[in-house]
């Protein structure tokens, strides 16, 4: 059975590449029974789409090379 610390790595290794079938399943296995976890990927997939929608905003240092 994958731990929490297991399931937190996988959904953010998910952000970056493609799990495996075996993978996906082991974590979906937990987050059947594991409410903390369901609540931390909605959460993450929450600030993944806050962070695509918001436009970049120059640095200090990107404004006084302009």
């Amino acid at each position: 059975m994958l731990s929490c610390k297991g399931a937190t790595r996988l959904m953010s290794e998910a952000q970056d590449r493609d799990i495996t079938m075996m993978e996906t399943i082991a974590l979906e296995m937990h987050l059947l029974i594991c409410t903390g976890c369901r609540r931390y990927r909605e959460q993450m997939n929450f600030l993944h789409q806050v962070c695509r929608q918001h436009p970049a905003r120059p640095t200090e240092k990107q404004e006084k090379s302009s």
